[in-house]
Formats: C-alpha cells, structure tokens, sequence
C-alpha cells in the first residue's frame, strides 16, 4: 500500500522541539547512498535519504529518513517562481520563457545570464543596485577568469540566484509593494512565497522563517518528503486550480526550451534537461536535489547528509534511472552523469563516484 507523506508545519524561529529534530543524528539513520572508490577500493561513503512522491502525497518509494526536516535551499526555486506567474506579473511585464527560467536558475554567472538578467531589471526601470541577493563570482570557470582579467569586480547581477530575485521584484512592482527590503521574511512578497511553499508541499506556513538562505531571502525547512510532493505537483498540477496548473506548465515548459539558463555549461541539470527535456532538475545548497517527471506525475528529493553535492547528483541520478526516466540513447549520452570519474591533479583517472550497490541494487 502507498504511504503518506507527511504533513509538517513549516518552520519559525526559536522552537526547541523543530531545533532538536534538525540537531538529530542523520548518519545514524540514512543509508550509504553514495561511494566515492579510488583504486581497488571504497574510500568515502555519503549518506542520505531520498524520497519519491505522487501529487496525493504517497510514497511511491524512500530511502532513509523521509521525514526529516531540510532546507532545500534553491531545489525550491520553480516553487518560488509560481506566484510571478500567478499575481499576473509576468504578463504585465510581457516576460518571455527566457525569464522565466532564469526565475528558476541557479546560474552560472555566463555573459548570457547576467546580460538577461540586466535587461529584464532595465525593462522594469530597475537596476543591479534593487538587487538584495549579494555578489559572488561566477559559477563558471571561465566566466570567472574572464571577468578578473576584464579587472572587473563580480556584482550582483552574477548571483546565481539573481533571476530568481528579479521576479521577486516584478512581483514587488505589479502588486504595488516596496522593491526595498523585498527579501524581508514579513514582505507580502516572501509571504505570498511562505503560503506557495506551504500549500505544494503540505506544510502549512508558520509566520516567522526558520532560517535565512544564502541569497538571504527566507528558506524553510521542509519535511524531504514534503519537498517531493511539492515537485509532483508541479510536475502533475491537475488538481491544484487552472491559475497554478497553467502557472506550473509554463514553468516547466521554460525550463525544458531553456536548460542552458536553469544552469550552465558543465552542471548537471543543464546537461540533463539538454539531453532528456522530458526531465527536469533543479539542484540546492548541502546535497539537495530536486526532480519533477510530468509523465509518471511523480517528485523526487535527495538530501545528502554531509551536505556534498557530488553525492546529491550521483543519487538523483540513481533514482532517475531506477525509474526509467531515461531512453537507453540518453542514458548513453549521460553515461559519466550515473558514475562520475574520480581524477588526480594530472587528469588520470584514479576512481569513481558511484550509486552504492546495496542502496540502489534492487
């Protein structure tokens, strides 16, 4: 028979009870879902917890502790993104497909993302200093070295997360509220956010965030099982409204036709949506990883207990395979995503990250 999800409050800030469930000892729980060999041997192991959700909020399969409460730091980001399309802002700022997957992104900081990124906040008689989200280099490599050079200080236009905060920002303007201080846990716009996340993944919101993420809007920490059934719902919204089932179709949709905006050369998501766009990725902060597969309705969430992101793309990748997510040709084409190559300083190959056998063997 199919378990329930669990239906957890969100969080607020000082409760003992929610600090001490987050304080447990995960490791001793989880399984070992990912190795990491170098020679003959297993040198490190990651453990984590996976869950796989329908839009009901059953199980159609877990690993580990499914009820923990995480952040799933920006793996929540096309959830974040519905009520740009919701309130009506995007259409009133006439915002292409291109935008809206950069409201998903987490970018790489290429010359594409921050010159979208630029255009779009011009278009809204905004600019880079609206953005409260902070600067940090670019993601990409190349990006990086190619703006030092320039002697060019990174801004916040190379955030990762800064098309993410720009539709915070054209929601901010098409509902009439303050662009300053858009970030703040008691802004309507992270509200409207709060009750968004609550109501995807079964989690009714507390009035206060639990914790700050990185880009320092509010992040809340959801039961893993909860994050799952939240992307289940936007994989397969068919029960949730035709305002939010268009909004979640639009949405996908711009994450399949944009795959190099979600992310960028060399990440995983890019290269998955670019060879499968019937699957879709978003990655967050400390080993969380997020899938929506609209075809089988179904949502998946990883969380890596050390927090590696090695081990989070691993394991999604696991999961996608053992349920058949991919064509054998795509499977083919992504054949080091299952099993990434461990190398040395010289470029040999000295190993593997792998599914650990007895997790996923099955």
């Amino acid at each position: 028979m199919p378990m329930e999800c669990p239906r957890s409050p969100l969080l607020s800030t000082g409760s003992v009870a929610m600090t001490d469930a987050l304080s447990s000892p995960l490791a001793a729980v989880d399984p070992a879902l990912v190795e990491v060999t170098r020679g003959p041997l297993v040198e490190s192991r990651h453990r984590g917890a996976v869950a796989v959700c329908t839009p009901a909020g059953e199980l159609a399969a877990a690993w580990g502790d499914v009820d923990q409460r995480v952040f799933p730091r920006s793996a929540v980001k096309p959830l974040q993104a519905l009520p740009l399309i919701e309130t009506g802002a995007a259409d009133r700022f006439g915002l292409s497909s291109r935008e809206l997957a950069l409201a998903c992104a987490s970018h790489s900081g290429q010359p594409l993302h921050v010159q979208l990124v630029a255009a779009w906040l011009d278009q809204l008689g905004l600019g880079e200093g609206d953005l409260e989200c902070g600067a940090h280099p670019p993601i990409d490599p190349a990006a990086a070295r190619a703006l030092a050079a320039k002697g060019r200080q990174p801004s916040a236009l190379h955030n990762n997360c800064s098309g993410k905060h720009s539709g915070m920002l054209t929601t901010a303007l098409q509902m009439g509220e303050p662009t300053r201080g858009y970030i703040a846990a008691d802004h309507p716009v992270q509200q409207r956010v709060a009750a968004v996340l609550g109501e995807m993944a079964g989690s009714p919101p507390a009035a206060t965030p639990f914790a700050t993420d990185g880009c320092g809007v509010p992040t809340f920490a959801l039961p893993l099982s909860g994050l799952a059934t939240a992307m289940a719902r936007l994989a397969e919204p068919s029960a949730l409204g035709q305002v939010r089932q268009a909004a979640a179709h639009r949405l996908r949709s711009a994450m399949a036709a944009h795959p190099d905006l979600v992310g960028g050369n060399g990440r995983l998501c890019t290269a998955v949506m670019r060879t499968a766009p019937k699957v879709l990725l978003k990655g967050g902060a400390e080993g969380v990883y997020a899938a929506m597969l609209p075809e089988r309705g179904l949502g998946i969430a990883v969380k890596i207990d050390d927090g590696a992101g090695r081990a989070a793309e691993v394991a999604i990748m696991a999961v996608l395979h053992q349920f058949g997510a991919f064509t054998p040709a795509q499977e083919r084409a992504l054949r080091e995503r299952f099993a990434p190559p461990v190398r040395n300083v010289a470029g040999k190959v000295v190993g593997e990250l792998r599914p650990a056998a007895e997790s996923f063997n099955r």
